[in-house]
């Protein structure tokens, strides 16, 4: 039983026809075809046909399916042109490059890599040498290199230079006399109870003494022998066999810093202030070793009297009996001169300049009225070995020092008109 109009054919426009080979379901549960529930016109969508001609919301999109398309007007269509497989290889991007492989290279001379002529050196007779021999041809002309690098010119020649000082020449004995290491240390405890004092201020007689050259020795404390003034600048002294380390000092200081300092207003100089003594040998030495036991020095104040000039701080000297210079140095000094000869007169002076504005020491050394050595008191040291040089730079005040031991007899000149040597500008 259906419900709903029954038209004939051609009646019922607009509407589409029905295929009659599909079953119609029963509609039993249909409700009247205008009632809240009605279904849309037409068979259910499982029924349609696939290519129905009729407006459908799953109608195919309009033209062939992807697979019976065109492929010029297709959006997927292949490259134009063979595959790469069927390219013509001189065409082809990955073509190799022209000519044959280097495997087969006809000129093997002229590859960058090519092998020196001749067998290798492993089938080469043991007494053939020829693959170490040198290029053939002469040498290239020097003045050739000359003209790349004329190093000639860049580098002196150094065998002209003066020898180097002698920096680490230092040495831990002595080759001649050595005191032992307990006096050693009793100096050096002695110097630590007793430190540098400061620059004195001279009275009316300590200035007048310099000034005609004058000034006193000390004798020591435990020294053997004798110490006698013999004219105006002028000492006579002599030491016995039994003579242990001992140091005369003079007073007042042959450089006092408020008279003498190239930065005192007192110094007329102002650039600059030499010292100077002599010291003439008597026919008297040591009788069993012939050594002149003897120093010429100078120190800082104070300074430990049973000790050698030049083994303690603030102090220096040159020693006769091995000829080698000592700046607070008490094991070997280093080397300086020849030692001391009996009869001989030795001179050994001190000069101080601005230099920079700071002061630079000189120390220099005479032999006969002769110099024949000096070193600057702030040239290149050894770290390890040296030892500082403070009381020496100008700073402090210096007095003359003469170290003595054993048999020895010496006099002393300060004054200049008995002097072999005359010190420039002094």
């Amino acid at each position: 039983m259906c419900f709903g109009s029954k038209s004939k054919a051609g009646e019922g426009e607009g509407e589409a026809p029905r295929p009659a080979q599909y079953h119609q379901e029963p509609k039993m549960h249909q409700q009247p075809a205008y009632g809240d529930f009605a279904p849309p016109p037409g068979p259910p969508p499982s029924q349609r046909p696939l290519m129905a001609a009729g407006p459908d919301d799953f109608t195919p999109p309009p033209g062939p399916p992807p697979s019976h398309r065109v492929a010029a007007g297709d959006d997927y269509a292949p490259p134009p042109g063979p595959p790469p497989s069927h390219r013509v290889p001189a065409t082809d991007d990955f073509a190799p490059p022209p000519g044959p492989p280097p495997s087969n290279q006809k000129h093997p001379a002229q590859e960058d890599y090519a092998p020196p002529p001749g067998p290798p050196p492993s089938h080469r007779p043991h007494d053939d040498l020829s693959y170490i021999a040198p290029p053939p041809g002469p040498p290239p002309a020097e003045s050739k290199l000359r003209s790349q690098h004329d190093w000639y010119a860049l580098v002196p020649d150094t065998s002209l230079f003066p020898p180097p000082p002698s920096f680490f020449s230092g040495f831990d004995r002595s080759p001649a006399n050595n005191a032992t290491e307990a006096e050693a240390e009793a100096g050096e405890r002695w110097c630590a109870a007793h430190p540098l004092i400061a620059p004195i201020t001279l009275d009316g007689p300590a200035i007048t003494a310099l000034q005609v050259h004058d000034p006193r020795l000390m004798q020591p404390e435990g020294y053997r022998g004798t110490l006698v003034w013999t004219a105006p600048g002028v000492w006579k002294a002599s030491t016995d066999a039994r003579a242990t380390d001992s140091t005369i000092i003079a007073y007042p200081p042959l450089y006092a810093v408020t008279l003498h300092s190239p930065f005192s207003p007192t110094n007329r100089a102002r650039q600059q202030k030499t010292i100077y003594y002599e010291v003439q040998l008597t026919p008297h030495g040591n009788p069993h070793t012939g050594d002149i036991c003897l120093a010429l020095g100078y120190t800082a104040l104070p300074y430990p009297s049973f000790r050698m000039p030049g083994w303690h701080r603030g102090s220096l000297a040159v020693h006769g009996d091995d000829g080698h210079r000592f700046i607070n140095d008490r094991w070997g000094g280093k080397a300086f001169t020849t030692p001391f000869a009996r009869g001989e007169r030795l001179g050994i002076g001190m000069t101080f300049s601005v230099v920079n504005n700071r002061i630079e020491t000189e120390v220099f050394f005479t032999r006969q009225g002769r110099e024949v050595g000096r070193w600057n008191l702030h040239e290149e040291t050894d770290a390890e070995q040296d030892l500082p040089v403070t009381g020496l730079e100008g700073y402090h005040d210096l007095s003359c020092a003469i170290g003595t031991c054993g048999q020895t007899g010496f006099e002393v000149l300060f004054n200049p008109a008995r002097w072999l040597f005359r010190p420039v500008g002094y």
